[in-house]
């Protein structure tokens, strides 16, 4: 999972609340919605801050004359 999948469930969470106009009786597309935002939101600050410790722990290459 990265940023885009993070994105995508946003996406597709807040057409689930605020565009669809659809009454099911067997599901709360609202409720649906609201967790798929939610959902969408921690996985891409989970990645977002996963990538910056990642870019954060870069080490120096050893040059021959250091060992010197």
């Amino acid at each position: 999972m990265g940023i885009g999948t993070g994105i995508v469930l946003f996406v597709i969470g807040a057409i689930l609340e605020f565009a669809l106009n659809v009454q099911v009786s067997w599901i709360d597309l609202h409720l649906v919605g609201y967790i798929l935002m939610i959902a969408g939101a921690v996985v891409f600050l989970l990645s977002l801050i996963l990538l910056l410790v990642r870019r954060g722990r870069r080490t120096e290459p050893v040059h021959d004359e250091d060992l010197l």
